[in-house]
């Protein structure tokens, strides 16, 4: 695995995105270990897009107008839910309280599904990975699964760490509920920007 793949990793999971800002919003409002499930969820929404790319679904969503627009208005959909849901709780956040005792696995399903519904995704990962794979490669689906492994690992560790600091971040907030709401409702208008975007996204 070359340090090339492994930085282009990096830059491509620090840059913000659907799942960074899910994982922000979940830090932000719930705590450090709601964050945590949150990175998971996302993560492992990844994996999905990975086995596309070995067994060449990813090739089939590229060519076929249909599944990929069935694929894009199911992520509309959802992002656009999410920015309802962030207003509609806007407000409501009590950081005098202790983390929230909300199941991880609801963070974690609600985060999985914004990259499991992202046909984007499946199509990075058809470029991306074939890239760093060489020529001469007797298993290439094997090759895929390691690079895609990594791509997880750097993910998780990298949202982890936006999920924490929303988390610190929170007890600044204190005393400024009018700050939070603010915060909130640009998470709202974030997320269904990313939903009118994806929504004009060709392939």
């Amino acid at each position: 695995m070359s340090i090339e793949f492994l930085l282009t990793t990096l830059i491509v999971t620090i840059a913000p995105g659907t799942g960074v800002l899910y994982t922000l919003a979940v830090g932000l409002t719930d705590g450090g270990k709601a964050g945590i499930a949150a990175a998971f969820g996302c993560t492992l929404g990844i994996l999905p897009s990975i086995f596309a790319c070995m067994f060449g679904v990813a090739a089939l969503l590229h060519t076929s107008a249909l599944a990929f627009q069935i694929l894009k208005y199911a992520g509309v959909a959802y992002l656009l839910y999410l920015a309802w849901q962030t207003v509609r709780d806007s407000g409501n956040l009590d950081l005098n309280k202790k983390e929230k005792s909300k199941q991880y696995w609801q963070i974690a399903s609600k985060g999985m599904l914004i990259n499991v519904l992202n046909p984007k995704l499946t199509i990075f990962f058809l470029a991306f990975l074939p890239q760093f794979i060489p020529a001469s490669t007797g298993n290439p689906a094997l090759v895929i699964a390691w690079h895609g492994a990594a791509f997880m690992a750097v993910t998780f560790v990298v949202f982890i760490i936006y999920g924490l600091f929303a988390s610190r971040i929170r007890h600044y907030l204190l005393h400024t509920p009018k700050i939070v709401r603010g915060v909130q409702y640009g998470i709202a208008a974030t997320f269904a920007g990313l939903g009118l975007k994806l929504a004009l996204t060709t392939r």
